[in-house]
């Protein structure tokens, strides 16, 4: 099992110096230039600007910019802001709690109905009900998560005024410190009364539109991955033998074909840090995804660049570890069967 990890790990090398270079190339093709936001963008003399790019490093030539960039991020280096003169890595790890947290909660809401929800249309395979609810599913996987985050927030806000708009919690009826940077805990933490409720009212509907996606992904692949267990001839024999229906699905059906849907999890995870861009810009949710948009707005580029490579680390390690539990689940995986 040991040389399984190691081997996923040492994959993960060559990915991590594609990423590298494809954000160090990305991030110079947005126009506009990171001087302007240092100096400013009226009044720049010729001699001032020659000597802020070179405080920079902008008059080096590309290569020598690119190797600099790599030698710093293997240091965990990853740059300062040029807005807040603050280093990228301790602004992204103030802001990550928030985005982690709304994830979580974001993920919990896919896999806890998007699992039952499939194995309920694969028992029920071609019967109405299959129908509908793949329905759904597929309208939630092609859903945009602007159009359905303006809709919640239209409807279940403006129009029956039953959830909050924005934030994280009402910092007029709370303030307590931060201590872990996830609101529902420090809200727990704090003892205030109502607070892990107020904190739970400003999840609900941004972790429903990040959650919609996902949702629909994993019923479908629950749904095709239960389909061809149940057509096992284990899976019949247990039938033959007596076996009631809750083990015969809940213990040989749904246990095996829980592996296809564990890296199906792992890829929601990538679609989650993308998706936390534009819900977190719609529902004003104070995560990494709304400082990358303000960064891109304020053409914040190590910010921009630092804050992408460090959520794209994030995916890669969580695509190394669903890879790693796929090999504990599987035996023959990681015996390369």
């Amino acid at each position: 099992m040991l040389t399984f990890a190691l081997r996923r790990l040492a994959l993960t090398i060559p990915t991590f110096f594609g990423l590298m270079f494809v954000t160090f190339a990305a991030i110079r093709l947005v126009p506009g230039d990171p001087v302007e936001v240092r100096v400013g963008e009226h009044g720049i003399s010729a001699e001032r600007l020659t000597f802020f790019r070179h405080q920079l490093g902008l008059d080096l030539p590309v290569w020598r910019q690119f190797a600099d960039y790599v030698w710093n991020i293997l240091h965990g280096d990853f740059g300062v802001s040029l807005s807040t003169q603050q280093k990228v890595l301790t602004e992204f790890l103030t802001l990550f709690p928030a985005t982690l947290e709304l994830s979580s909660f974001a993920l919990l809401f896919a896999v806890g109905l998007g699992v039952p929800l499939g194995a309920i249309a694969a028992l029920q395979r071609g019967k109405w009900i299959d129908q509908v609810l793949m329905t759904i599913a597929l309208i939630g996987y092609s859903m945009p998560i602007f159009w359905w985050g303006l809709v919640l927030v239209m409807l279940v806000s403006t129009v029956w005024h039953v959830l909050p708009t924005s934030g994280r919690i009402d910092p007029i009826l709370f303030d307590y410190p931060f201590v872990t940077g996830f609101m529902t805990i420090d809200g727990w933490l704090s003892g205030q009364e109502g607070a892990v409720k107020d904190a739970l009212r400003h999840l609900v509907m941004p972790a429903i539109v990040l959650g919609t996606v996902p949702l629909g992904f994993i019923a479908r692949m629950t749904r095709s991955s239960m389909l061809e267990v149940l057509s096992e001839d284990y899976v019949r024999t247990a039938r033959a033998k007596g076996l009631s229906p809750f083990r015969v699905v809940g213990i040989h059906a749904l246990r095996n074909a829980m592996l296809p849907v564990i890296t199906a999890i792992g890829l929601s995870v990538s679609g989650l840090m993308a998706g936390a861009v534009l819900t977190e810009t719609i529902f004003s949710w104070p995560g990494v995804g709304k400082w990358l948009i303000d960064s891109i707005n304020r053409r914040d580029y190590p910010a921009l660049q630092g804050g992408v490579m460090l959520v794209s680390t994030i995916v890669v390690l969580v695509n190394m570890l669903v890879d790693i539990l796929y090999g504990v689940a599987d035996p023959r995986i990681r015996h390369g069967r």
